[in-house]
């Protein structure tokens, strides 16, 4: 059926599929909507500080 290093060739296919599908997933679900939460709240804060250096200013 399957020589010894083409089982190797199998299992290292395998883990590799699988350690991406779960990297994706993380990604997918933690990562990226971390980063994008992030950078609302700190544009949400520039445009209060701006608003406050024109009331400042007027």
């Amino acid at each position: 059926m399957f020589d010894f290093d083409q089982y190797l060739g199998f299992l290292a296919f395998l883990s590799i599929l699988t350690l991406g599908f779960w990297l994706m997933i993380f990604l997918l679900t933690f990562v990226i909507p971390y980063w994008i939460g992030g950078s609302l709240i700190e544009r949400m804060r520039e445009i209060r500080e701006e608003k406050k250096a024109k009331r400042a200013q007027a």
